[in-house]
């Protein structure tokens, strides 16, 4: 039976062998919508399922799903042999004031978990703000006790920032890998082509996190799908974006948020017997993208980073009814969705005071944006 391949690492750093998708549990099925609460049987089977084609990875963090995937995936994986999978958890910087805290949280993660290590473990999200969080006395004297005594296989961490202070870190503390934001958009979008140079500068292999923008390169635009489906007319809209990174020579792992047994058979079927984006394809892509960006659209991936607003504003869903609207300019469809949303959290309900800026991993301009969003809103719906 054929299974996710895997890709071997140039650098020595890296001793396993991960398989070349990696399943996200940040976006595991929930219950009901706008809640954290995981659909559990629906998402242990297509746990099961991944496992059983060869997905190997699975990358779990302590704010996902509000701290309920850790436990969840420690319960989904607990089956299954220990050496069979590799395991990936980090350490929420923003919760951390002393190495007191960082070795609370870490024991509570394993304890979560069921389990005794972590293959790989990640500063989570570091960027120039936050990485003075491990500069403070003990902390990374603490992730190196633990890598010593087995505890962390492998010690990287997930970056969002500028390529100037990924190089600082890069400098600062010998890694063993990094997690980037890359995608075939944030290529030139976020300079994530510097990026992932430095990675191969400093000798660090990738994992790939937000290969689909959050959803975003799973849908494009009518004109990007019609070139796109005129090139593969069997291939989905995502599994471009998938097997674009994924042919990047120095990623071992292409991380997934799945949300439903689609998307995980659509991405197995991708890494399966996988092939490498050829010249003519590239140049396809790089035709749709242009289409593509004719559209103003806000680069969120749905994070939820930014929430709880103080003010019960839900930044995600009304840039998610945005973008659709700056898709497909329908404005009756955006009125109809943008009035779906409760009255207390749509856009017009923000005061921009800012807290959601320092949240943001995409360094969007939340009040910006939202104060741009009810304008529209306004206009379309007095017209």
């Amino acid at each position: 039976m054929a299974k996710v391949m895997q890709k071997t690492t140039p650098f020595k750093t890296i001793q396993t062998n991960p398989s070349l998708l990696g399943f996200g549990c940040m976006r595991f099925p929930v219950l009901k919508k706008g809640h954290p609460e995981i659909d559990e049987e629906r998402a242990l089977k297509m746990i099961d399922y991944a496992y059983q084609k060869g997905v190997n990875y699975f990358d779990t963090a302590y704010p996902y799903h509000q701290g309920q995937s850790e436990t969840f995936i420690g319960k989904a994986l607990k089956k299954y042999p220990r050496t069979s999978f590799y395991l990936a958890n980090k350490m929420p910087g923003w919760e951390v004031k002393s190495v007191e805290d960082a070795k609370r949280i870490f024991h509570e993660q394993l304890t979560k978990c069921q389990v005794e290590y972590f293959d790989y473990y990640l500063c989570h999200a570091l960027s120039k703000k936050n990485l003075e969080v491990y500069k403070l006395p003990g902390v990374m004297d603490f992730l190196q006790e633990m890598k010593d005594e087995g505890k962390i296989k492998h010690l990287g961490f997930s970056f969002h920032d500028t390529p100037e202070v990924l190089e600082e870190i890069l400098k600062w503390y010998p890694f063993d890998f990094v997690q980037l934001q890359i995608n075939y958009l944030d290529w030139d979008f976020q300079d994530a082509k510097r990026q992932y140079a430095l990675a191969k500068q400093y000798h660090l292999p990738v994992i790939v996190m937000e290969p689909v923008r959050g959803g975003t390169l799973a849908t494009l635009s009518d004109a990007s799908q019609t070139i796109l489906k005129a090139h593969h007319p069997d291939l989905s809209i995502a599994s471009w974006a998938i097997r674009y990174v994924a042919s990047l020579e120095n990623v071992i792992c292409v991380l997934s948020g799945m949300s439903n047994y689609e998307q995980t058979n659509d991405n197995i079927n991708t890494l399966t017997n996988f092939k490498p984006l050829d010249d003519l394809e590239q140049q396809v892509l790089n035709k749709a993208l242009e289409r593509f960006l004719e559209n103003r659209v806000i680069p969120c991936t749905k994070c939820e980073y930014c929430i709880p607003c103080p003010e019960d504003v839900d930044i995600p869903s009304v840039f998610d009814v945005y973008n659709q609207y700056a898709i497909d300019q329908n404005e009756n469809f955006f009125k109809h969705r943008y009035q779906q949303l409760k009255e207390n959290t749509r856009a017009n309900a923000c005061i921009a005071c800012g807290i959601c800026l320092d949240k943001c991993p995409q360094k969007i301009n939340i009040p910006e944006e939202l104060q741009m969003i009810q304008e529209t809103y306004d206009r379309i719906n007095t017209t």
